[in-house]
């Protein structure tokens, strides 16, 4: 079997993943087309603002925020006393 190649196609000056387009390509074509250019940069996206200091609530005394709970029915009156007993070492 006999295969024929055509001589554009042997040509040292068209190799790599250029198309072949029957040598109507010229040598700038042919470089542009094995050395794409690389993707343009995206935008920088703009930092967000600060986010503002959060003001912790002032703290409060222990007895008092246990009694809240115990008002609102979150802890049971022994779980009160035994907390209270804790903080208060």
């Amino acid at each position: 079997m006999v295969v024929l190649v055509p001589r554009q196609i042997r040509m040292t000056g068209i190799t790599g993943n250029v198309p072949y387009y029957g040598g109507r390509m010229s040598p700038a074509q042919a470089y542009a087309a094995s050395h794409p250019a690389p993707p343009p940069q995206p935008a920088p996206q703009a930092s967000p603002p600060p986010a503002a200091p959060v003001a912790s609530p002032p703290r409060r005394d222990p007895a008092e925020a246990l009694q809240d709970l115990l008002d609102q029915g979150v802890i049971t009156r022994a779980e009160h006393d035994d907390l209270l007993a804790r903080a208060r070492r």
